[in-house]
């Protein structure tokens, strides 16, 4: 596969009660997002760790994520307060830095896996509006939001993005094998 073939991101995907929340919450605030991925974690894509190198096939990815989904456990994780990213109209849920959140991170980067470079540190969070505009009543909305509920991590997938294509899922594989 070319280098051209796309972008193929790692996310930590979130399920349970809280996540058909932040779901809901994407869906109003930002439908693309919403529609695009399932409430996620990004572990290798924009933060931390680049995307995987677009030339790893599909089969290669699905194998190291299974490697490192048999080495972790499931996460339970609070959500800090919505924040705006870097004076932009991003707004998201940050987690701790350090603790599982990492030590996952830090398993997919000893994975094998070839990863291109990353445009930011480290910086987990759970996005709630990525693509709209934001209005300042719109912005105040958002940051006022609270989820006091942990998150539930129990599963890693790959995506290949592709614009103006949708994405396409290349493997999901859940935590404790």
């Amino acid at each position: 596969m070319s280098a051209t073939a796309g972008r193929i991101f790692v996310l930590a995907a979130l399920s349970g009660e809280v996540a058909e929340r932040l779901h809901e919450l994407q869906r109003r605030y930002d439908p693309k997002l919403a529609r695009a991925f399932p409430p996620h974690v990004t572990l290798a894509g924009s933060s931390g760790l680049g995307p995987v190198h677009a030339g790893t096939s599909a089969f290669d990815v699905r194998t190291a994520l299974a490697r490192v989904a048999a080495e972790s456990a499931p996460l339970r994780l609070a959500l800090g307060t919505p924040h705006r990213f870097m004076q932009s109209d991003v707004v998201s849920f940050p987690l701790d830095p350090h603790g599982p959140i990492r030590e996952l991170h830090d398993r997919l980067a000893r994975s094998g896996l070839k990863f291109e470079q990353a445009k930011f540190t480290f910086t987990p969070h759970v996005t709630i509006s990525f693509y709209p505009e934001l209005t300042r009543e719109r912005a105040r909305e958002l940051l006022a939001l609270r989820m006091d509920e942990e998150i539930v991590i129990d599963r890693l997938e790959a995506w290949r993005t592709r614009e103006p294509q949708a994405p396409v899922k290349l493997a999901s594989v859940l935590l404790g094998g």
